[in-house]
């Protein structure tokens, strides 16, 4: 009967604090299940991209224009698997238990996070199209100095505009705080601000990223019926056609990339935006977070270098003097 009586007992956040918000029960089955659950997640994604951001760093022939937006990407993932730590806390906990000013800057760095992971898939997107349309010209129009600068640069911006986004909307301060309680951490998003959002950080850039990738299979295939065409009258460039079948296969690579995420991230936003109820925006939160452990297995199917840097890595062979200048390329070079 002690037990019942307990249970029936509405728990909260703060106890102590009269606009605490109300805690959820879970017995502590679920409790244990889902904190292994996210942990497991969370390492998963941080040791994955950890392994790509190892590869590219470390080997010599991989500081590429286009693997340095990889490792850009595999930072942002990486990082999003630690967020994934502090969201299962408030989806098992149902209360926030970090004060108000980890909250502000908890938001700022996950508003920067998404806004700059959609920066580089289209820093990618234009990469991959200028690579396609102009295969000869690309080593001297995109270099990795050139690259390095424009990833900084987008970083930047999307810390900028994750700043002014929070500050704008989030009063953190819930003691002065009729309409959010004690022990909720939650951005109140004006119209203004929710129209620009929807500009900036969803209509731009996927319609942006969309249209290039539409661009760069369509310049892919009339490339390829001139290479054909060569091939018939005698007159095929062997050197020419490697190129263009290299650039083409990275698109193709990087655009399962982007068209993943793109379909993770949509359903979630159009969503959020919506009268759906929280319950299915928090599940589609959690697909577009478990999708930054999915982009190490999408190089690890289509890139023959990636597996052949996990393997050195895992033997810890990276240790061995002179291994950053290992030739890791077998047949295809990127």
């Amino acid at each position: 009967m002690a037990y019942e009586k307990e249970d029936r007992e509405i728990q909260y956040c703060f106890p102590a604090v009269n606009s605490s918000c109300i805690k959820g029960k879970r017995s502590r089955h679920e409790y244990n299940i889902m904190y292994v659950f996210f942990s497991l997640l969370s390492a998963w994604t941080v040791f994955l991209n950890l392994l790509v951001i190892i590869s590219i760093s470390h080997f010599k022939k991989l500081h590429t224009p286009t693997n340095l937006l990889i490792l850009s990407l595999a930072v942002a993932d990486l990082l999003v698997g630690f967020v994934i730590l502090i969201e299962a806390t408030k989806l098992i906990e149902t209360c926030w238990y970090f004060g108000d000013t980890f909250c502000g800057i908890y938001s700022i760095f996950v508003t920067g996070l998404v806004s700059g992971s959609l920066g580089n898939l289209v820093l990618i997107a234009v990469d991959r199209y200028m690579a396609v349309r102009h295969p000869l010209l690309y080593p001297q129009k995109i270099t990795a100095t050139k690259t390095l600068l424009t990833i900084c640069f987008c970083w930047f911006c999307s810390s900028a505009y994750s700043t002014c986004f929070v500050i704008n909307n989030g009063n953190f301060n819930t003691s002065h705080r009729t309409d959010v309680c004690q022990g909720e951490c939650a951005i109140i998003i004006s119209f203004a601000w929710r129209v620009t959002d929807l500009i900036l950080t969803f209509v731009f850039p996927c319609t942006l990223i969309i249209t290039l990738y539409m661009r760069i299979f369509y310049v892919a295939h009339q490339q390829v019926k001139v290479i054909n065409s060569l091939m018939k009258s005698g007159k095929f460039v062997i050197e020419g056609s490697r190129r263009r079948k290299s650039e083409s296969k990275a698109a193709l690579t990087l655009g399962i990339i982007v068209t993943v995420y793109l379909l993770c991230w949509i359903p979630y936003y159009i969503c959020s935006l919506s009268a759906v109820s929280s319950t299915v925006v928090q599940f589609l939160s959690w697909v577009v977070y478990m999708n930054s452990g999915l982009n190490p297995l999408i190089y690890a199917l289509f890139y023959p270098w990636f597996k052949k840097t996990v393997k050195l890595i895992l033997t810890l062979k990276i240790f061995q003097p002179a291994s950053s200048r290992v030739n890791i390329f077998i047949e295809h070079q990127l």
